[in-house]
């Protein structure tokens, strides 16, 4: 689709880089790493494209040595949010009234400086600060992040062509597809930095302004990407960094009458609160603002009698234990039929026997810390419940230990009760609990699994057998907005799964799609009559 001479590439999802051994990515994240580890870096608000110091400190925590502070960033208040929303003010007539080429050109450099030099800074960033390993920083700040800025303009470049298919005879109708009046919040979470940079870029494409607050466990790698956006072009004001707590950051956010939208991913109970703020506020705002959110599932697994065990069984320790079950998609809960249930725990057992759990640094591990004191609590906290049980019981792992880093052991859970608070509860951390279900009861199990969770982001099947996979794929329709057959129900890949959830994990607005961008506008049809009428009468009035 062209406009004029304008026609953004057709995007390709970024390859994947191994970090083998002796590979030179390997040596040169490395480098990276040990020269981050090192930098004690101060990182300040960003409000106009001005840094903001405020003296409010908070610390950057590396997860698998607590002890290790990567650096100190400044706090944002009240004062410093009405310096947000004016910058944004400010730069909202300009950049809503840049040509849509001239916005999306900002972005698909990002994704160009992202693949390049800057590969190394994010991913190392995201590690060291979000205890992922190369390769979950690889398919998350680097691969996902560049296939946002890339798929995205695509896909805005789709919109603004999409126009009404029909005229009349003397009349031209067009669509101008315009952004939202006002600012729009965007509020990152810790877990995926790709999410970091897309949240607060996907509606400036559409030529909104935001305010950014990311996550307090990943300022680091967020003022990283802040500095991609400068060294991109993006001009100030056009998305204000303004790190702190919730209640500093987002109560003079909510109040202020120029809100235009919500651009959301974190904890269900902080988007329903948010939500339940701006419902008493709809009153004082100028707009109905957009509201985005992704918030959270009890993503599960489900086989079928006729499912190929190892394939499930590597679904099983990828989907629950990579990233330590840190993911929002990560699979928590699956339903295993008696007949293939002491095969698959001798295969899960072995892969889990094998599995080493360490710092980020060292590439050899598969697991590594969860990312705070207080999620190693919270998880912990389970841990204990489910070992005074009488319904569950821990089969697997169990261990936790935050004596250096927030360490917690890969732990499965086997519970009698399909309704055993590890079934239906959100962990965020590297527990999977299983339910033994009898063969003959595959669709009754079924609707348990639909009814038992008030979450629906992603779920997985796993038969050969197609008319079983039928069968679920109807019975679940509701229960996933990603769902996987065969395949583990985490890894969602931009352009090709598009990423969302219904019930209590989200808006499902889809990130990674035109549907997501679609929010961020509000269009404005216009018809244009050549040759207007010069008499009121029509046909019908003559006698």
């Amino acid at each position: 689709m062209t406009f004029g001479a304008f026609k953004v590439p057709k995007p390709v999802n970024e390859p994947i880089k191994g970090y083998a051994p002796g590979s030179p990515e390997r040596t040169s994240l490395k480098a990276k790493l040990d020269e981050l580890s090192s930098a004690d870096i101060e990182v300040p608000l960003i409000i106009g494209g001005r840094e903001v110091r405020t003296g409010n400190l908070g610390d950057m925590r590396v997860p698998h040595e607590h002890g290790h502070i990567l650096g100190r960033y400044h706090k944002a208040g009240p004062e410093e949010i009405e310096q947000a929303i004016e910058a944004a003010r400010e730069s909202w007539a300009e950049w809503s009234a840049m040509p849509w080429h001239a916005r999306m050109s900002v972005f698909l450099r990002m994704a160009e400086l992202l693949a390049g030099p800057w590969r190394d800074t994010v991913n190392a960033a995201t590690m060291l600060a979000q205890s992922k390993n190369a390769f979950q920083a690889e398919v998350d700040s680097a691969c996902e992040l560049i296939d946002f800025w890339r798929f995205n303009p695509w896909y805005a470049q789709a919109i603004y062509g999409e126009q009404p298919p029909y005229s009349l005879d003397g009349a031209w109708n067009f669509v101008e597809q315009r952004p939202l009046e006002g600012f729009i919040f965007a509020v990152t979470p810790f877990n995926f930095t790709s999410i970091a940079g897309n949240l607060p870029t996907s509606p400036a494409m559409m030529g909104n302004t935001l305010i950014w607050k990311p996550a307090s466990s990943a300022v680091f790698s967020a003022y990283y990407l802040m500095k991609l956006f400068e060294e991109a072009g993006l001009p100030p004001g056009v998305i204000n960094f303004v790190p702190g707590s919730g209640a500093s950051v987002g109560n003079p956010v909510l109040a202020n009458p120029e809100l235009a939208g919500i651009h959301f991913t974190g904890s269900t109970a902080t988007f329903q609160s948010m939500w339940k703020t701006i419902g008493t506020n709809i009153h004082g705002y100028n707009t109905y603002p957009r509201i985005v959110g992704e918030t959270g599932g009890k993503d599960f697994v489900f086989a079928h009698a006729s499912a190929d065990v190892p394939a499930l069984a590597v679904a099983l320790v990828r989907g629950a234990f990579e990233y330590q079950g840190q993911k929002c998609s990560a699979a928590s809960r699956a339903y295993i039929p008696e007949s293939i249930w002491p095969a698959l725990r001798e295969a899960v057992f072995g892969m889990l026997d094998e599995i080493k759990m360490g710092p980020v640094t060292d590439f050899t591990n598969f697991v590594n810390a969860v990312i705070d004191k207080a999620a190693f609590e919270s998880i912990r906290e389970f841990i204990e419940f489910t070992k005074s049980a009488a319904d569950g019981e821990i089969i697997y792992g169990g261990k936790c230990d935050d004596s250096v880093g927030y360490y917690i052991e890969p732990t499965v859970i086997k519970a009698d009760n399909p309704h055993f608070r590890t079934m239906e509860e959100e962990i965020f951390g590297p527990v999977l609990t299983i339910y033994v279900y009898k063969d003959a009861d595959y669709e009754d199990t079924l609707r348990l699994c639909d009814t038992t969770s008030p979450y629906a982001l992603t779920g997985a099947v796993f038969a050969n057998d197609r008319g079983a996979i039928q069968i679920a794929y109807e019975a679940l329709r509701f229960a996933a907005g990603n769902f996987y057959i065969n395949d583990k129900p985490t890894g969602a890949v931009v352009g090709q799964q598009p990423f969302g959830g219904g019930r209590a994990s989200g808006t499902n607005d889809k990130a990674g799609s035109y549907i997501n961008l679609l929010k961020w506008v509000s269009p404005r049809t216009v018809k244009e009559n050549f040759i207007p009428p010069k008499d009121y009468k029509y046909p019908f009035l003559e006698s």
